[in-house]
This record gives structure tokens, C-alpha cells and sequence, in this order.
């Protein structure tokens, strides 16, 4: 069996780690995440505060080579901070999926609609969910939509070896969608691997609980040596759901898989394949008036990435592709107010970096086509050129539209014994808006005064295309706007950050100016959502810290302490009356979070206790019978405690997790009542061969 990598210093060379791509690298301290043109999918992630749930040594890294940027730069020379859940973190939780990890990121707001992550609204720093560039291994998979899809992923937490969150303006890097920052779900092939070499195993889950929800999976991994590796995942879940009319029916199946060849000029390709259905009654989901919503949707994604390495210089080239299906319903089994869309991304991706004398310089292009057929959203087609809707007998799709979104990036990085200073501009051309190229910088400098200490400045413009709900929709309760122009924003961050075997904290503030913005709107009691731009002023603060206890005591081994705050406050700058938004102003002026994780008795009995205290501005019509009373709400601040224990044995894990201990019946969306106390329970089984 081939033992892996261990490292005890880096050489402080541009791209040390691609050395290591494709061989296992233990990590005792990760504190930045290596982002998707970084090749680092095979680093599995522990941490010394905790328990390590792989069960292997615990080893320190000085430096990892990251990217905040479009080339890799070493952790200890980065010049912007990227916050990383890791695989600890997420096997601590006390979630059941993606959506319910991220809510407990203090600078991330989860919007949930339906019970379990069925249908959540993700946004980082007050935006909204549209805002942000969802990314599975840097491949990004958001939906041009609506940015309502864009959770829905097709892995299972098992899957993840971290999950990356880059907060703040990143078109230079990620191109129109990341507005507000990024979020990368970064899986592999070797993640939960309990041994290196050439391996089989696999994993068995079953889980049952409140409302009678109900599911089960399968997790198989065969690796050949490091060099070749596949993993192949697939679940579902169902459940009766905490409140009228949310039942649901979930299945998902994912398959990844890479080869590394080794010689004078490194190579590696991967490649991923994601499909995932969902079918669920969205009570008051989209409008209170309309308590027998319907939903059912499907998506089917693949990507392949091929990365090539000749001495200084290194490629990458990675076409993606990815369909998704909506089929809505205003009014179950009614044809009143009934939508079916069918969306279409193809795109590909081009980059290279180099090394020379003056620095390191990456150039790129990333270039995609969105397509939408749709019985509702976009321009009315000829009647020769209807599509028929799968397994809908005489419903065609008799609307489309399509647009190309073309972005070229450019950016240099200069790095001193301890600044680093790191510049570029996106420039975009999209079919949808204009035939010209626009053109968005930003520059980041950091400063490492120790090998503890990280400060950082930035200033960045991003900007993001409308939807194709934006534009088009239309329905008793909304109107699109074809005129709308694309979002922009300046955005101005600084931050700091603490490094230390017993407390790593960190500090950032931000402003960001933002014109154009987009907002469904009313302007009077009686009126409906329009969409619509506006400016607004964004700024606030967020503070973060996590503590090992173990460090002060070692008799308190495995006890880790983390808490978050963030506060933001909004600007409108608009002339015209606003009665009521519906997405934009409703962000979250206070947000605290706070985790407690310690062994009980048994070092294989452990448990993880997770509060969340959050304050949202803004307001939500009161309905009374279906029916608008003419008056508004503003949002109640809630508290809610969640609660996992957890037995841990090298061949199964048996758990337990209670979500809102306290059963507070609170309202996150509009007039969506969450469920109360929600409690499951289940086990994991490892077979190995």
C-alpha cells in the first residue's frame, strides 16, 4: 500500500503542490481553501481542534497553494482570504444536506422553504440569490433561471472533502454570476478514503425521522494507486414534510472520477457526472394567495477537465454541460398558472498561468451559451418550431430564448517576502444586453507581517446578467422586465486574519456601491411584484473565531469551540415609492452563530450543538385565508439550537440529530412557516474489500 505525501515545509516555488496532484496529502491545519484552478482535489482535510474522523496522523502545513485569484498563489503569499468548511466540520453538523451546512457560515444567508434543503435560497453579504456563482469543483452550476435551482445539488455530504466561500465582488475570477462572491462544493474521488494505495470500499446509509421522512444511500470508491480513482454515489429521500402541503420526494446519483500520468510534462484529467430529481408540494412557496403550489424539477450535469504542466507553464481546459427541467404548478393539477421550462448550459473554459521574472501571469477564456424553452419565459416562437414537453402529451415548450456570455480574463500577480499584490480584469461580451465588450477590474494586496498574521485590501467591480425570470416571467402575482440592465457593483473589502494551534480568528469589513440592482418590487397594496433596477449602498462587518479548547487543556481533548457574528445595514438610493420588496431589502441585519462540539464519557460518544440567532430587515404581506389583508409584517428575529450525537466505530456510526430543539415555529420567507422540532436518526456502514 502507498503511504502518502508528508509534508513538513514547502519550497516556497510558484506551484509547489501540483507536485503532489493526484497522491494523498494529509493537513493538519487548513486555514484557506484551495479553489477551482488550484489542483488540489485530492487534499483530504482534518483538524487538530477535533476529533479526526479518518483516523490518520495529524501533520502541519506551513503553506497551500490556494486561489482568491485566477492563479494559484501559497497560502502564507495569498493576497485575498477564502473561508473553507471542512470535512470534519460537515461530519460535526447537525445537517442532513449542503443547504443546512451552510447555515452556520456566518457571512452565508439560507432562505429555507421547504424542510431538509427541498428548496432554499442561498446569498453571501446581503445579496440576494441570484448573486452568487454556485460552483461543484469549480465548475459552475447556477441557473440562468432562476437562481431559486441553483442548491439543488446532486452529491451527498459523504461526497465532500470541503466546501469553499469567497465572499465579495469576484467577476475577474468566476466571471458574470459570482456578483457577490462564490461558493465551490469541491468533492473527489479519495474523500473518505480510510486508507491510501489501491483500495476498494464503500458506504451503506439509512436514516429515518419526524414527518415521516424516510432515506437511504450508497456511497462505492475504487482507487488504483493515487493515479486512478472513481467514486460513485447515489441517494433518495422523502418525507411528508413539517407543514401542509410539504411533502417531498428526493433522489440523486454522482459519479467523479481522475487519471494522473506523471512524467517530463504532468498531466491529469477529471471528469463528473451529477443527476438529481426532486418533486414537492410548495405551499405558499412562491405566493401566499396560492396554498397548493406544486414543483417538481431535474437536473443532469457534466464536466471534463484536462490540466497539462511543461515547466513554468500550466494549461487547463474544461467543457462542462448542464440541463435542468421545471415544471410548476399555481395550483396543483391545474393548468392555471402552469410553467415548464427546459434550460440549457454549454459552455468551456481556457486558462494558463506562468512564472517569470516580473511575476505570475494567468490569461483566460470562459465562454457559455444559455438556452431556455419555456411555456412561460421568453420570446413567442413560430408554431413549426414548438417543442414538445417529455411526457406531458400535447404541451409544448412555444417560447425561447438564448444567449452566448463571453468573458477574457487577464491578471498578474507580483509577490514579495511579504506583500503580495494581485491585479486583473474580466472583459464580457454577452448577446443578451449588447455586442460590445464591457470591461470590470480589481485589484487585492495582502500583507504578511508573520507567518500568523494575514491582512488584506481589495477593491473589485463585478457585474451580473438578469435572469430569464427577471426578464420574462409572468403570472397573476408577477411581471418580468425585458429592459432591465445588468447589475454592477464596487466593491471594497479589508480583513484580518489570525493563525494559531489554539485560536484562529478572523475580522473583515466591506462597502460596496451598487447600481442597477435587481428587485421584484411592489408600489402599492393592491399591485403585484414587478421587476425592476435600483442603486444601492451595502456595507457591514463580520468577526469569526474558532478556539481549541484541547491547547489551554489537554484533558479536554476533542472539545472545539466556534461563533460568528456579522451585522450589515442597506442604502436604497432610489426616487421612486416602494410598498414592498420582495427579495433585495429583506437581508440580514444581525446574524450570530456559535458551535459547541465535545465527546461525552466515551471518546466514540461525541456531540455538536449549533446556534443560530438571526435578525432580518424588511417585511412579509399578512395573508388571512388566502387572501392579502393590505397590511405587512416586518421579520421576528429568531433563535433556534440544533443538536447531534454521534458513535463513532471504525466499521459504523450510529447517530442522532434534533434540528430546533426548542420547536420555535419561526418564518424565514414571506409567510413559508418553518416546522418545529425535527428529529432523525440513522447509521453508516463501511465495507471494505
Amino acid at each position: 500500500m502507498q503511504s502518502p505525501v508528508r509534508f513538513r515545509r514547502f519550497s516556497r516555488k510558484g506551484y509547489a503542490l501540483f507536485a503532489v496532484v493526484g497522491r494523498e496529502v494529509l493537513v493538519g491545519t487548513l486555514t484557506v481553501a484551495t479553489l477551482s484552478h488550484a489542483k488540489a482535489e485530492g487534499i483530504s482535510t482534518t483538524q487538530t481542534a477535533g476529533r479526526d474522523t479518518m483516523q490518520r496522523e495529524e501533520l502541519r502545513l506551513e503553506e497551500v497553494v490556494v486561489t482568491g485569484s485566477r492563479a494559484p498563489i501559497a497560502t502564507g503569499e495569498a493576497a485575498r482570504i477564502v473561508s473553507v468548511i471542512t470535512r470534519d466540520d460537515i461530519h460535526r453538523a447537525a445537517a442532513q444536506s449542503v443547504n443546512d451546512v451552510l447555515k452556520m457560515a456566518t457571512g452565508v444567508d439560507v432562505r429555507q422553504r421547504g424542510g431538509l434543503g427541498i428548496q432554499t435560497d442561498i446569498s453571501i453579504g446581503g445579496g440576494t440569490f441570484d448573486q452568487i456563482a454556485v460552483l461543484l469543483n469549480g465548475v459552475n452550476i447556477s441557473n440562468p433561471q432562476t437562481g431559486h435551482l441553483s442548491a439543488d445539488f446532486p452529491v451527498s455530504l459523504d461526497d465532500i472533502l470541503r466546501i469553499e466561500v469567497l465572499q465579495g465582488a469576484a467577476s475577474r475570477i468566476y466571471g458574470a454570476s459570482a456578483f457577490n462572491g462564490a461558493i465551490n462544493i469541491v468533492t473527489s474521488p479519495h474523500a473518505g478514503s480510510q486508507g491510501a494505495g489501491t483500495a476498494a470500499h464503500g458506504t451503506v446509509n439509512i436514516e429515518g425521522g419526524s414527518y415521516g421522512t424516510f432515506g437511504a444511500s450508497v456511497r462505492y470508491v475504487a482507487n488504483n494507486g493515487k493515479r486512478f480513482a472513481n467514486s460513485i454515489s447515489a441517494g433518495y429521500r422523502q418525507s411528508d414534510g413539517g407543514t401542509d402541503n410539504s411533502y417531498f420526494r428526493q433522489s440523486r446519483a454522482f459519479y467523479q472520477g481522475s487519471l494522473d500520468f506523471k512524467g517530463r510534462a504532468d498531466a491529469d484529467i477529471r471528469w463528473q457526472l451529477g443527476l438529481s430529481t426532486k418533486r414537492y408540494g410548495a405551499n405558499t412557496f412562491y405566493s401566499a394567495a396560492y396554498p397548493d403550489q406544486y414543483e417538481s424539477n431535474a437536473r443532469i450535469f457534466a464536466s471534463f477537465k484536462g490540466q497539462f504542466t511543461l515547466g513554468r507553464i500550466h494549461f487547463y481546459a474544461e467543457p462542462h454541460w448542464n440541463r435542468s427541467y421545471d415544471h410548476f404548478q399555481l395550483i396543483r393539477n391545474s393548468a392555471k398558472g402552469e410553467n415548464f421550462h427546459r434550460t440549457d448550459v454549454l459552455g468551456a473554459s481556457l486558462n494558463a498561468s506562468a512564472d517569470w521574472k516580473a511575476g505570475r501571469t494567468s490569461v483566460g477564456a470562459d465562454i457559455k451559451k444559455e438556452i431556455i424553452l419555456s411555456t412561460n419565459l421568453g420570446v413567442p416562437m413560430d408554431a413549426d418550431d414548438y417543442t414538445a414537453v417529455a411526457r406531458h402529451e400535447g404541451t409544448f415548450y412555444d417560447k425561447r430564448c438564448q444567449r452566448t456570455d463571453l468573458s477574457l480574463f487577464i491578471e498578474h500577480n507580483v509577490v514579495l517576502s511579504h506583500v503580495t499584490i494581485s491585479a486583473g480584469m474580466v472583459a464580457n461580451r454577452n448577446t443578451g444586453y449588447c455586442n460590445s465588450f464591457r470591461f470590470y477590474p480589481g485589484i487585492d494586496i495582502g500583507w504578511h507581517p508573520t507567518g500568523r498574521l494575514m491582512l488584506t485590501a481589495s477593491w473589485n467591480t463585478a457585474f451580473r446578467m438578469p435572469t430569464f425570470t427577471d426578464l420574462f416571467y409572468k403570472s397573476p402575482t408577477q411581471q418580468g422586465n425585458i429592459g432591465l440592465k445588468p447589475e454592477k457593483t464596487q466593491s471594497t473589502r479589508i480583513a484580518a486574519k489570525y493563525s494559531h494551534n489554539a485560536l484562529t480568528a478572523q475580522i473583515a469589513a466591506f462597502y460596496d456601491h451598487r447600481t442597477d440592482m435587481i428587485d421584484w418590487v411592489m408600489y402599492s397594496a393592491d399591485d403585484i411584484y414587478h421587476s425592476a433596477n435600483f442603486c444601492l449602498e451595502n456595507l457591514g462587518f463580520e468577526v469569526n473565531a474558532t478556539l481549541n479548547v484541547q491547547a489551554f487543556c489537554p484533558l479536554l481533548h476533542g472539545v472545539v469551540l466556534q461563533a460568528g457574528y456579522a451585522y450589515i445595514s442597506q442604502q436604497r438610493n432610489d426616487d421612486t415609492y416602494i410598498y414592498k420588496s420582495n427579495y433585495a431589502m429583506e437581508y440580514l441585519r444581525h446574524k450570530f452563530t456559535a458551535t459547541l462540539s465535545h465527546p461525552i464519557v466515551w471518546p466514540s460518544l461525541t456531540a455538536s450543538w449549533s446556534f443560530r440567532w438571526q435578525q432580518r430587515m424588511g417585511s412579509y404581506m399578512v395573508y388571512d385565508n388566502a387572501k392579502p389583508t393590505g397590511t405587512v409584517h416586518p421579520y421576528t428575529p429568531f433563535a433556534l439550537l440544533d443538536l447531534k450525537l454521534q458513535w463513532q466505530k471504525p466499521r459504523y456510526e450510529l447517530w442522532l440529530t434534533i434540528n430546533n430543539l426548542t420547536s420555535y415555529r419561526y418564518y424565514d420567507l414571506g409567510n413559508v412557516r418553518q416546522p418545529g422540532l425535527w428529529l432523525m436518526a440513522g447509521a453508516k456502514l463501511m465495507i471494505k474489500d
